[in-house]
């Protein structure tokens, strides 16, 4: 029997700064023996709830559940323990498979070396008994394998989610400076929306956090448009417990009220980008979207103001930023009164630029950027 098939324990991956908003989430989600810890989330449930976690969580990057977990001191006894494994049970020679391995703190040093060691002893294992072996894909593998080694201690993990999470399928098109649908999702629960007031995004690229804010008011599983999971491969899948956990999520789905998500770009590809990849989503054809600059959009009051401006590292070589930062201060100041402004800043300095008084501020990190969003009241 597999660890997490005794266990029923299993770990989600997250992006360094929401580990306490997915620990919320999960338990909305059912799970329960919730546990944050960096760049991550233990937590406890059953197939079921697998499925829906996989299906619905809109913060998490994958759902790992451990095959083995050993204490490690050396590639030989990786080899040797993973060679143990009936690999045999758990999926068959015409699937393809890859390893991912991340090693910190262990005699084992190279994380490269150490999948190696992994992936020679699943090949002889199937080779002993078959005389043959699965092909190795890195690119798009069957089934994905987790291997971290901490401390001297090794886990390997069957990831159930397959492709990361935050790949929803809509971004059919992109522009320069894309945000993670993780974290914009993120975005959109920290700035407490429920769609009680109208949501506009004046800078809103390729729709990211536009087509996060529908997916949130408009119920829709994050995991819509996906053709697969990792779970689906798994020796212990049950068919009829997933399509029924899918048909009750999609159910919930409801319609998008009119007028009451909108965006805008200065890019007509921005804006030809974002009609796109929101046309793949239910509703997604409703929101309103206009080419045109932030300060020629009229006034913007009384509603929620989410976005990602530009940052200077990959969008709009050369120009000026702070002085771009401090425009768009005055026209949230002058244009957008009884507005809740929610920028996300992916360079730090720009926050004094914009001239405004914060209400708060909480670290995000964006791709490597180690951002802040912050949030501005304008009275």
């Amino acid at each position: 029997m597999l660890n997490y098939q005794k266990t029923h324990c299993y770990f989600a991956q997250v992006s360094e700064g929401i580990e306490i908003l997915a620990e919320e989430e999960l338990k909305m989600l059912g799970a329960t023996d919730i546990k944050s810890t960096f760049r991550g989330v233990h937590f406890s449930t059953d197939k079921q709830g697998l499925y829906k976690i996989n299906y619905c969580s809109r913060l998490i990057q994958r759902a790992l559940a451990p095959i083995i977990i050993f204490d490690c001191h050396s590639n030989k006894y990786l080899y040797k323990t993973a060679r143990e494994i009936q690999w045999s049970e758990l999926f068959s020679c015409d699937k393809t498979f890859a390893i991912y391995a991340n090693v910190s703190g262990s005699r084992i040093t190279h994380s490269q070396y150490a999948a190696l060691k992994m992936k020679d002893a699943i090949a002889d294992s199937f080779t002993e008994q078959y005389n043959r072996r699965p092909d190795v894909d890195t690119r798009s593998p069957d089934v994905r394998l987790m291997l971290h080694i901490q401390n001297n201690r090794a886990s390997i993990y069957w990831d159930t989610s397959g492709e990361s999470l935050h790949k929803r399928g809509y971004r059919k098109k992109t522009v320069s400076a894309t945000m993670r649908e993780t974290i914009a999702a993120a975005i959109i629960k920290m700035s407490e929306w429920k769609g009680d007031t109208k949501l506009s995004d004046p800078m809103c690229g390729s729709g990211t956090l536009l087509a996060e804010a529908l997916m949130f008011y408009c119920r829709i599983p994050a995991g819509f448009l996906r053709k697969r999971f990792g779970f689906e491969l798994m020796p212990d899948f049950e068919p009829e417990t997933w399509n029924s956990i899918k048909n009750e999520s999609d159910k919930e789905i409801r319609a998008l009220p009119e007028n009451l998500i909108s965006g805008s770009d200065i890019s007509q590809k921005a804006i030809d980008a974002a009609e796109s990849n929101l046309r793949c989503l239910p509703s997604g054809a409703e929101i309103v979207l206009e080419k045109t600059a932030y300060d020629q959009c009229g006034s913007l009051e009384n509603r929620t103001i989410i976005s990602n401006p530009p940052y200077g590292i990959r969008d709009k070589p050369g120009q000026d930023l702070p002085d771009y930062m401090k425009s768009f201060g005055d026209y949230l100041k002058h244009s957008c009164r009884g507005s809740n402004a929610f920028i996300f800043f992916g360079e730090r300095e720009l926050i004094k630029r914009i001239g405004l008084r914060t209400s708060w501020k909480k670290p995000l990190n964006n791709g490597g950027l180690d951002g802040r969003l912050c949030k501005f009241e304008m009275y």
